[in-house]
């Protein structure tokens, strides 16, 4: 990924009041754009996570459906997170083809 040229939109990762896209004019080296690259480092940090947790559930035939509907809400929070970062990063990486 380049980074962004100046006035350029970033989706950020995460959302804003009732759940809409919060976005940051950027030049893709500022404060916030470094805020938003660890916040996107830890959201796919824990998706992997969640995947190792959910092999060792299903893999347990002791796990109670319980365990599985919390652990299916937790993914579906962890996929919504990772469709928003593959998003952002998507379109920066359409931007940089347009070059």
């Amino acid at each position: 990924m380049r980074a962004a040229g100046p006035g350029e939109t970033r989706l950020l990762p995460w959302a804003g009041e009732d759940g809409k896209p919060c976005y940051l004019v950027t030049d893709g080296d500022g404060p916030l754009s470094r805020a938003a690259d660890a916040v996107e480092a830890v959201q796919l940090s824990m998706a992997v996570g969640l995947l190792r947790h959910a092999d060792d559930l299903l893999g347990d035939e002791r796990t109670s459906a319980v365990q599985l509907r919390y652990l299916l809400a937790r993914m579906c929070e962890s996929l919504r997170d990772v469709h928003r970062v593959a998003e952002s990063r998507g379109a920066r990486l359409g931007d940089a083809g347009r070059d």
